[in-house]
């Protein structure tokens, strides 16, 4: 897989460890990640069930943290509601299933700019969270209006829990 999209998009890796990769093609951070559900998922590793491969996700970036946050604002309203938000340590994403269990990720660096959110990638804060720390949009969103820094807000906790890895398919089916 990770030859087919080096050869195909002339992707670079990113990071790698045992459960996750991540590649680019340009001056984005990442435009590729791939989990192993082996490593993650080792109970569900059926290699006949072809239910969990596939597309995993298609991401949107917003240019600023209250960007994200208003648009969620504005889709809670109507009743659509993330199943994960996460701040990944480089972006800080909501993820959205859309009624065919469709994953969508909306997202904003947590740098100012990419070169930093690439050097994230190269440095040792990712090996210790690879995944990402779960947060509150309602509170961030909060906070952001009472006047907060998004950089305070963006940037990651890494004492806080590792987030477990959380998925479209888990709401459906719960």
């Amino acid at each position: 897989m990770l030859a087919w999209y080096a050869k195909v998009f002339g992707a670079q890796e990113q990071y790698r460890n045992p459960a996750l990769v991540f590649l680019t093609f340009d001056d984005e951070h990442h435009r590729f990640a791939f989990a192993d559900l082996g490593v993650i998922r080792p109970d569900e590793n059926d290699p006949d069930d072809r239910g969990m491969i596939g597309v995993d996700h298609v991401a949107w970036e917003y240019s600023s943290l209250s960007d994200l946050l208003e648009n969620y604002a504005e889709l809670k309203a109507d009743g659509i509601t993330p199943y994960w938000a996460v701040n990944h340590g480089m972006s800080a994403s909501l993820y959205y299933a859309d009624p065919d269990g469709n994953q969508i990720e909306f997202s904003v660096d947590c740098f100012a700019d990419k070169a930093d959110c690439t050097a994230y990638f190269k440095g040792e804060a990712i090996g210790q969270n690879p995944v990402g720390v779960e947060y509150d949009p309602d509170d961030w969103l909060a906070q952001l209006r009472a006047g907060a820094s998004e950089a305070e807000l963006l940037r990651i906790n890494l004492a806080a829990p590792v987030s477990p890895i959380r998925g479209a398919l888990e709401q459906i089916t719960s």
